[in-house]
């Protein structure tokens, strides 16, 4: 049987698109947004009205191959990834992740598992190795199958900037003013966050806290640690809230990591430990009726945490946890490019002293450090933007840790000094993260663990995109070059 019927005839699924319909007729949904993600997170899919639901969760819709790709045109004029002659793939539908839109009721939105065509001439109907969402779920389920149920669950920091738009719909400087933590610039964005706010719970988001970073209308809100795949699709979900926010507002939501320089960046830390056990806990978050299906409101809570102590030392992680920070640590340099993405994500890690990681090492709280043991039985992980993928990194931090386990990896001692004040003395004592895109393209392309966390044909449309993205920047005239070599003669 092909996989894309083996996905489709899986038990209980009938009950699910059953349960989505009375959904649709219950909250008067009229259209359907069918959606996945490209390979630099973008949302990427097609929509059609509800009356079709119960056809495309048998059958899915179709799309170009190099949709995955944003449909985007490299260098040469080539469509990257995929060129027109391609297959098309199917897109199937995933029912528990079906939920209401809150700023247009009449609309849903489900997240879809991604196939080679039925009717392609090799591995017909198999799982396309170019979807990263799909990618992260068989990754992780290899993981807890080679680690005895061990599995991952991941919480997100995710800064962004709201920015003033000119006359021009060009950015203006920030919607409130670079103070960290100052509740006055926090309440100065309290009608955009109240709403991003209203929406995400009514999408599944507990929020649980926000404040003002240290950039023009930096803000982060933060909402429930829990399983990495369903904490990708909230990320995914407030990227596409806080859009939706901002134009309602006639301002910009910004992802880009640093748009001004001499001012903090937008990072993405990312929280992280491995887990035995837990159940689901429902968390409707006051929505009556549930605007969505039950896993989209819902917790893995409990169980046993393995980076938990062993010790006698409140600070040093279990051996699961030390044996996985060996792993983070070992790879740091070559995962860097799958937080790290784009070509402004370098400018972060280069403008020294704004807290961003500089050399592949770990510490107790320690903020300048690649990875920070920020509490007793979680790491976070700091070589991460606001532009990230949540899917591909979640799939290399997975390796990592699986090779770490398995290798019984030593990451060392803490480093608990600041690095900004020791950057010479450390240079032979730890290595350095790549500090811009073609080196970390290189240093990704060198290690074979974090390559194996984008299988088949997701490796070569990710290094296709990323080199081609290299090569345009280091192609382009600048501004810099301009006010630099206009009048260095004669």
């Amino acid at each position: 049987m092909m996989e894309v019927e083996a996905f489709v005839d899986q038990e209980g699924r009938d009950e699910l698109v059953r349960q989505v319909r009375s959904k649709i007729d219950e909250l008067g949904i009229d259209y359907i947004y069918y959606q996945f993600i490209s390979v630099t997170g973008r949302i990427m899919g097609k929509g059609a009205p509800a009356d079709h639901w119960e056809a495309f969760a048998e059958r899915g819709f179709q799309l170009v191959y190099g949709s995955v790709a944003n449909l985007f045109i490299d260098r040469g004029g080539r469509y990257i990834g995929y060129g027109p002659e391609a297959w098309e793939l199917v897109g199937i539908p995933e029912p528990e992740t079906f939920v209401q839109l809150p700023w247009d009721k009449r609309v849903g939105r489900v997240f879809c598992t991604l196939f080679r065509g039925r009717e392609h001439e090799e591995n017909a109907g198999a799982y396309f190795t170019a979807d990263c969402r799909g990618n992260l779920r068989r990754i992780h389920e290899e993981f807890k199958q080679a680690h005895d149920g061990l599995h991952l669950r991941a919480g997100t920091e995710p800064e962004m900037m709201w920015l003033k738009r000119d006359e021009a719909g060009k950015p203006a400087g920030g919607y409130s003013k670079p103070y960290c933590y100052h509740i006055d610039q926090f309440e100065s964005l309290r009608p955009v966050y109240l709403q991003t706010i209203d929406y995400a719970r009514r999408m599944g988001l507990d929020i649980i806290q926000g404040d003002h970073e240290d950039a023009p209308g930096q803000l982060e809100l933060n909402w429930t640690y829990d399983e990495v795949l369903r904490n990708a699709d909230r990320l995914t979900t407030y990227r596409q809230i806080c859009a939706q926010v901002a134009r309602e507002h006639n301002i910009i939501a910004c992802f880009m990591p640093k748009p001004f320089m001499h001012l903090s960046a937008s990072a993405c830390h990312t929280n992280v430990s491995l887990w035995r056990g837990g159940e689901e806990e429902a968390t409707p978050l006051g929505n009556e009726p549930l605007p969505g299906m039950e896993h989209m409101f819902s917790l893995l809570r409990g169980g046993e945490n393995t980076f938990m102590p062993d010790t006698d030392n409140p600070r040093q992680p279990g051996k699961i946890g030390l044996y996985a920070m060996g792993g983070l640590i070992e790879h740091l340099r070559g995962l860097t490019v799958l937080g790290c993405q784009n070509v402004n994500s370098y400018r972060r890690l280069l403008d020294f002293g704004y807290w961003a990681p500089y050399y592949a090492n770990w510490g107790y709280q320690n903020r300048t450090a690649g990875v920070r043991n920020s509490a007793p039985g979680r790491f976070e992980y700091k070589a991460v933007d606001s532009a990230c993928n949540p899917y591909l990194l979640a799939a290399g931090l997975l390796k990592a840790m699986d090779d770490g386990i398995k290798r019984e990896l030593d990451p060392g001692p803490p480093e608990q000094r600041n690095i900004y004040d020791h950057l010479d003395e450390m240079k032979d004592k730890y290595v350095k993260l790549p500090m811009s895109l073609g080196e970390g393209i290189e240093a990704f392309d060198q290690d074979e663990v974090a390559k194996s966390a984008l299988p088949g044909e997701m490796y070569d449309v990710f290094m296709h995109y990323k080199n081609d993205e290299w090569d345009k920047f280091l192609a382009t005239v600048t501004e810099w070059d301009m006010e630099t070599y206009l009048d260095c003669l004669p």
